[in-house]
């Protein structure tokens, strides 16, 4: 296959963060919704990397990127102290919708400990739909590789 008709390698991101005590339940295992908090820290830092910020995209832009789904599928638990990749990537990127897509590993012994999905809508600051700046969907569309 010759180097121009290859598929590019999705980007990705990987952010390592570790478990705080007051992130854990009665049992010493992470409490569900701190996964979600963890896909956030990915999803910031993978927009970093692209070379901008969630804050530009808003106060430069006024361009939003709501939640409208969120999923998480555990794998095994998670534990005080533990330190964690969070590697997130552009799942896709449409006109006026965003789909990240998460993977959890622990640092050590490689344990995939969750995997997950969010879906976004683009919004202004009134929450109606709007499309990305075209500055972010090509940053976007290079990453997943169109």
């Amino acid at each position: 296959m010759s180097e121009a008709l290859s598929p590019k390698p999705a980007v990705f991101n990987e952010t390592r963060v570790r478990v705080r005590y007051a992130e854990t339940d009665q049992m010493g295992v992470v409490y569900h919704s701190n996964y979600f908090i963890w896909f956030e820290i990915g999803r910031v830092e993978l927009l970093r990397q692209f070379g901008f910020s969630y804050k530009q995209m808003e106060t430069d832009d006024q361009c939003f990127i709501a939640v409208v789904d969120a999923r998480c599928r555990y794998r095994a638990p998670a534990r005080y102290d533990d330190e964690i990749i969070v590697r997130t990537r552009l799942k896709n990127a449409r006109e006026s919708v965003v789909h990240f897509a998460y993977e959890l590993e622990r640092v050590g012994d490689g344990l995939l400990l969750a995997e997950g999905e969010t879906t976004h809508i683009v919004t202004n600051a009134e929450m109606k739909i709007v499309a990305l700046p075209e500055k972010y969907i090509k940053v976007f569309r290079a990453a997943v590789g169109r």
